[in-house]
């Protein structure tokens, strides 16, 4: 009976690391990887920075199950056309029909800006596929989505915010295979003198 009660209990105790670990017993729980820079993430997810780009931040998370990359910044009007035209998305934009305030803060509240999905007005969404050739996928679009395969690795999903009058506002997000063994090494503060 104690034997029972014991293992129960092990049982128990070792459900609840398995929790605590993040699904794997002995995983680290999610942390943001230093040293990421704008440029960096622009890279891994095949898009560049343009030169006129503002308030550029890019950000790296590592966890068990997946990585998630982020990056932002804001252009004009017309700088953000011509952006999608040399990334133009995989399918017609796509408006939300409300915002969604429920969602709570985690990836872009990092730079101290609201996830995109809580935004409405002047919001559109949908994937762009970096070096992605545009051919047909192998299933029909029923939905309309267009002739990209978005689960393809290249693609990325990509929020575009007018937030002002000529004034946009860019995220990107996309997901990786956890373990990318190319981050950056954080910069070292120099030792004092002694």
């Amino acid at each position: 009976m104690i034997a029972a009660v014991l293992v129960a209990t092990g049982v128990v105790v070792g459900a609840g690391s398995l929790v605590k670990g993040g699904g794997r017993a002995g995983v680290e729980e999610a942390r943001w990887a230093e040293g990421i820079t704008p440029v960096w993430m622009g890279e891994h997810m095949g898009l560049d920075v343009p030169a006129g780009a503002r308030s550029a931040r890019a950000a790296y998370k590592v966890t068990s199950r997946f990585d998630t990359g982020l990056l932002t910044f804001t252009l004009s009007e017309a700088e953000a056309e011509a952006y999608f035209e040399k990334y133009p998305p995989s399918a017609r934009w796509l408006t939300p029909t409300a915002a969604q305030p429920d969602t709570p803060p985690s990836d872009f509240a990092r730079f101290g800006l609201p996830e995109p999905e809580t935004l409405k007005d002047g919001m559109r969404y949908g994937y762009v596929c970096p070096g992605a050739a545009a051919e047909p996928t192998a299933s029909p679009d029923p939905f309309g989505m267009g002739s990209y395969d978005v689960s393809d690795d290249k693609c990325v999903r990509a929020y575009v915010h007018e937030y002002a009058p000529d004034r946009t506002r860019l995220y990107f997000r996309t997901h990786f295979e956890p373990g990318v063994d190319s981050l950056p090494t954080p910069l070292s503060t120099p030792s004092p003198a002694r």
